[in-house]
């Protein structure tokens, strides 16, 4: 049997997660995939990076790009990351735009629809949180989805409950090519170690913090080395060196917390995160530097690699 033969009705191609902030794109993606590959929070603005997930079916292959939410922008990070989801949706196959059920239909995502509108790539609109609201709720907020534009589908879903996630693949299935798999068996995403790690310890630093901080939280993994002698349970053992930086001491000392308390909790919760993903026993060094206004200074935005 040829290669032809073998992939002939098989689909795979590339979906677009799109947004406003908080609207459930991280976890739907990490739903979808089966396993975390994007961070998740209560804040808005915690993607940062197109997040590649693959999704595995038997008869095909869907690669989520799990964007950062479409805002206005109020700083040049805040433009970066608008464009970086402008770009991405230009290349993908199908969009996958996620209207929350348990808010209602707001400017940011009536500013997000027009977006949508002036583009080409057909968009399933998925309204996300199907569990948490009433039939009759749910049923309003589907009609306000529709007012928003002509999409190709309407989807409710419950990434937490695992409602209708079948019906979405198939559906999303249906909008991509005829195709080999593009990426191996078992792959789960096509992000580099060191940028997961790097999220991990952003998402456990956003737990429980201020609203000014979320936005001014960077991290830069700044080492990661094997040793040589395993760990004495017999997993390998890397040493991880990572830097968060915010942009005021005030900032600093939120992070640090008393006496260091809060940056050992953070250190706690974001190493079993890496252990989980590197498959080894982590040492975490982590220190905490302030870089002044680097959310809207070009030279540190590029040096925490934005």
């Amino acid at each position: 049997m040829t290669q032809d033969e073998q992939t002939k009705g098989f689909r795979a191609g590339f979906v677009c997660v799109v947004g406003r902030p908080n609207a459930g794109k991280s976890t739907l993606t990490n739903a979808l995939v089966g396993q975390k590959v994007a961070i998740t929070s209560m804040r808005p603005q915690t993607t940062r990076r197109a997040v590649r997930g693959i999704v595995h079916r038997e008869h095909g292959q869907l690669v989520l790009v799990d964007t950062p939410g479409l805002h206005r922008p109020r700083t040049l990070l805040g433009e970066r990351l608008n464009d970086l989801v402008r770009g991405t949706l230009s290349e993908v196959d199908v969009v996958v735009f996620c209207l929350p059920a348990d808010q209602r239909v707001g400017p940011g995502d009536r500013f997000i629809a027009q977006e949508l509108r002036e583009g080409r790539t057909p968009v399933v609109a998925v309204a996300t949180k199907a569990d948490a609201v009433s039939k009759e709720r749910l049923a309003e907020h589907l009609l306000a989805i529709a007012e928003l534009g002509d999409w190709a589908e309407i989807v409710p879903v419950s990434a937490v409950k695992d409602i209708q996630l079948d019906l979405l693949v198939d559906l999303l299935l249906s909008y991509v090519p005829e195709s080999p798999p593009l990426y191996p068996e078992g792959e789960l995403t096509d992000e580099p170690d060191h940028v997961m790690v790097a999220e991990l310890i952003r998402e456990a630093a956003l737990e429980g913090v201020r609203d000014e901080l979320p936005h001014s939280l960077a991290v830069v993994v700044e080492e990661m080395v094997e040793r040589e002698q395993p760990h004495r349970d017999g997993r390998r053992m890397i040493d991880v060196r990572a830097d968060v930086y915010v942009e005021r001491d005030s900032q600093k000392a939120i992070v640090i917390g008393a006496k260091g308390a809060r940056l050992r909790d953070v250190g706690t919760r974001a190493r079993h995160g890496i252990e989980a993903l590197l498959g080894a026993a982590v040492y975490l060094d982590l220190h905490v530097r302030i870089a002044k206004d680097w959310q809207r200074d070009p030279k540190q935005l590029r040096r925490l690699g934005f």
